[in-house]
């Protein structure tokens, strides 16, 4: 049901600017979140690269930021293992996305295996210098990562199911986008 509500929120405010509902473009990433107790042991995992103990969200938006689709798994398992299924799940969404930017954990053989079985392009969007760096498209990902993260729910995964975790998501978007179409006043 909270997935209903916010695919319908997220084309109203698409249209509202001006933009068509059905996306073109997406990208995706990823971020580890600690785990609350209520998790149970089989649900989390360990990221090792960031030295958390929980799950992942990995998400795909669109250009604007608005979330496409969601999948929350072990921190322990690789962006590209998990992007399979949210790729597939993106794809049966939205069969008018054609190109999709990654930072370079999800490069290899994803990229064969998106543009062969989803027609659908990855495009690595790779560092250039050391640093903290704002790169084109990925600081998109990010802005919705901080989003999400304004809503304490969210802040540290407290559910026992993955898909709770997800609806927990698509909630504090809903929340996101109500409040920016309420500022314009058109709905």
């Amino acid at each position: 049901m909270w997935q209903a509500v916010h695919d319908a929120l997220r084309d109203l405010v698409r249209v509202y600017e001006g933009r068509d509902p059905q996306p073109t473009a997406a990208i995706i990433d990823s971020q580890s979140v600690r785990g609350a107790d209520t998790v149970p042991r089989t649900g989390r995992g360990y990221d090792a690269g960031k030295k958390i103990n929980g799950t992942k969200r990995h998400l795909a938006v669109d250009t604007g930021g608005l979330l496409l689709a969601v999948v929350v798994t072990m921190a322990g398992l690789q962006d590209r293992d998990a992007a399979r299924r949210l790729l597939a799940g993106l794809r049966e969404r939205f069969t008018t996305i054609t190109l999709v930017w990654a930072d370079a954990g999800y490069a290899g053989r994803l990229l064969v295996w998106a543009r062969d079985v989803l027609q659908v392009t990855v495009q690595i969007v790779k560092r250039t210098e050391p640093g903290f760096v704002v790169l084109p498209r990925r600081w998109v990902v990010e802005r919705t990562f901080a989003w999400i993260s304004k809503h304490r729910r969210c802040v540290r995964d407290y559910e026992t199911k993955p898909d709770h975790h997800e609806a927990m998501i698509h909630i504090a978007m809903i929340m996101t986008m109500s409040r920016r179409l309420a500022r314009t006043g058109n709905w």
